[in-house]
């Protein structure tokens, strides 16, 4: 009885961590302490290394593929814009 009292506990509390995501707001507090207290600099850092505990424990696998992939160029840009003259052939002249 203790153990499925243990697994639901564990349970509602993985379904609420995952609807409050955290990890977002962690993030969005790390982005906001880097832009606009640049003089913080040196206890940012600690703040960057919780942001990365926190989302390697609540979402590994999209961390470690943003990881691997942070330094790929960037996509080719696509081609331009071809217009069409959709005017009547004596407008034209």
């Amino acid at each position: 009885m203790t153990g499925l009292a243990a697994a639901l506990a564990a349970l509602a509390a993985g379904y609420g961590l995952g609807r409050w995501q955290p990890w977002m707001r962690l993030g969005d507090w790390a982005n906001w302490q880097l832009r606009f207290h640049l003089g913080r600099w040196n206890t940012t850092r600690p703040r960057q290394a919780v942001l990365f505990v926190l989302l390697l424990a609540t979402d590994p696998i999209n961390t470690v593929q943003a990881w691997r992939h942070r330094k790929d160029p960037p996509p080719p840009k696509s081609p331009p814009v071809r217009l069409r003259d959709t005017r009547a052939p004596e407008e034209t002249q």
